[in-house]
C-alpha cells in the first residue's frame, strides 16, 4: 500500500501550511517552487525549483504525483487542459479555476447563477469606463480581470477626469467596471468540496482589510443576521457545486443590509485563503488539511469551532527583521496564542506571518482581540507594544 503523493504549484506560505496536515494524514507533499528561498521549501522534503509557466516543467512535475494542486491561481489556463488531457489528476481543474483567475468570467458566472453581484461592466476605453460611470454614479471601481490581488490592479475612479487620467490601463484587453458598493463590513464564505460532490462551510466570518490587505479576522462573524449567513453559506456552496470546483474555496462578500440577501459577491478564491487560517486552531478540520483532504476525494472533516470565537491577526514586516526574537517575546507575552511564521524575510508590508487566538465564548471576544494584536505587534514590532525605544 502506498499513501498519496500531493504536488503543490507555488511555494509560498499556503503551499507551506499545507505540509504540516499532509504529514500528520501521511501523505508526500512536493512543491514546484519558484525559487530555492520561497517559503514552502523549508517545510517539505522535496521541492522542485521551476517556471510554472513552462508546460514541459509542469507536465514534468506533474507525472509524478496523485494528485495536481496550487498555491496560487496563475498558472495558465492552457497549460492546466493539456495536463488534464494527458490524464494528470487537476484539482481544481481549468474550468472551475478560470473564475478565480478571470474577474470577468467570474462576474458573469454570478450573473448566471442569479446570485448577488454589483453592477458591473467589461470597458476596453475611457469613453466605455464613462459611460459606466454615468450610468451608475461615480466613483467606480476598475480592476485588472486578471493578476491583482491584495489591493493590487484596483484603482478607485472619482470621477470622468480620473477616468481620463486612467488611459495607460487601457492597452487592448477588456478591464472590469464595477460598482463602488456602499457595504457596511467584508464578509468571507469558505467552503470545501471534493469531486463527487461532498461539500461543508465554516461560518462565514468578518474580514478586516487595511490598505487592501487582510489585517485581521473575527470567526464567527459577530451580530450576521441568522438569515444573511445562511444565504452566503448556500450561495459559496451552490458556486462550489455549479462550478465544479474542488478543495476549499473562498467567496469575498460586502454585507449590504437591505439589499439583496444582504450580501454581495466581491471575489473568488480555489485554494486556501487568509480568511480560513484561523481554521489552524479554531475549527475541528483546518482548511489546509481539508483541501488535502478535497483533492484526494477523501471524506471531508467537520468544520465545527472549537471555541465560542476565533480571531487571526496577520502580521507584516515592519521595523523588526529579527522575527524569532519577536516570537519568542510575544510566546512569553501571550501563552494562548498561536503564532504561524511564514519562513520570508521581512520586507516592508509582506505579509509574513499570523497569529490565532481561540475563546471559549462570543463575550471573550475583546480579550482574545487583544491578545492576537498584541503578539502580533510584538512579532512585527520585536518589543512590547508600550516599550519605549531604547
Amino acid at each position: 500500500m502506498r499513501f498519496p503523493i500531493i504536488g503543490v504549484v507555488g511555494g509560498g506560505q499556503l503551499a507551506r501550511m499545507m505540509a504540516p496536515a499532509a504529514t500528520e494524514l501521511g501523505f508526500e507533499l512536493r512543491v514546484l517552487a519558484e525559487g530555492p528561498d520561497v517559503s514552502a521549501v523549508p517545510a517539505v522534503a522535496n521541492a522542485v525549483v521551476g517556471d510554472y509557466t513552462d508546460y514541459d516543467t509542469l507536465l514534468s512535475f506533474a507525472r509524478g504525483v496523485d494528485v495536481l494542486t496550487f498555491d496560487h491561481e496563475h498558472v495558465p489556463g492552457d497549460h492546466l487542459r493539456a495536463l488534464a488531457g494527458e490524464g494528470i489528476n487537476v484539482q481544481p481543474g481549468p474550468d472551475a479555476l478560470v473564475h478565480a483567475q478571470d474577474k470577468l468570467v467570474m462576474r458573469a458566472a454570478v450573473d448566471r447563477l442569479g446570485l448577488p453581484n454589483p453592477a458591473w461592466a467589461a470597458v476596453s476605453s475611457v469613453a466605455d469606463l464613462i459611460d459606466f460611470g454615468k450610468a451608475t454614479g461615480w466613483p467606480v471601481v476598475l480592476k485588472t480581470p486578471r493578476g491583482g490581488y491584495d489591493g493590487k490592479g484596483v484603482r478607485i475612479i472619482d470621477d470622468a477626469a480620473a477616468a481620463e487620467a486612467a488611459a495607460d490601463w487601457f492597452t487592448g484587453a477588456a478591464l472590469l467596471a464595477e460598482e463602488k458598493v456602499p457595504f457596511t463590513r467584508e464578509l468571507s464564505a469558505l467552503v470545501a468540496r471534493t469531486p463527487d460532490g461532498e461539500s461543508v462551510a465554516w461560518p462565514v466570518v468578518h474580514s478586516i482589510q487595511v490598505n487592501g490587505v487582510c489585517d485581521e479576522v473575527i470567526a464567527p462573524a459577530q451580530d450576521l443576521a441568522p438569515e444573511t449567513a445562511a444565504a452566503a453559506s448556500e450561495a459559496a456552496l451552490r458556486i462550489a457545486a455549479e462550478l465544479g470546483v474542488t478543495g476549499v474555496m473562498a467567496a469575498e462578500l460586502f454585507e449590504t443590509p437591505g439589499r439583496g440577501p444582504g450580501f454581495l459577491i466581491n471575489e473568488l478564491a480555489m485554494r486556501p485563503h487568509n480568511s480560513g487560517h484561523w481554521t489552524m486552531d479554531g475549527s475541528v478540520t483546518g482548511q489546509f488539511e481539508q483541501h488535502l483532504r478535497a483533492v484526494l476525494g477523501l471524506p471531508l472533516g467537520s468544520t465545527e469551532l472549537l471555541g465560542g470565537v476565533a480571531v487571526m491577526k496577520n502580521f507584516l514586516g515592519a521595523g523588526n527583521p529579527d522575527l524569532y526574537l519577536g516570537t519568542r517575546l510575544a510566546l512569553a507575552a501571550e501563552p494562548a496564542a498561536k503564532v504561524h511564521n511564514y519562513g520570508k524575510a521581512v520586507r516592508p508590508g509582506r505579509k509574513v506571518g499570523h497569529v490565532n487566538v481561540v475563546g471559549a465564548s462570543a463575550a471573550d471576544l475583546p480579550a482574545v482581540r487583544r491578545s492576537a494584536e498584541r503578539a502580533a505587534a510584538i512579532i512585527r514590532d520585536g518589543r512590547e507594544p508600550n516599550e519605549e525605544n531604547a
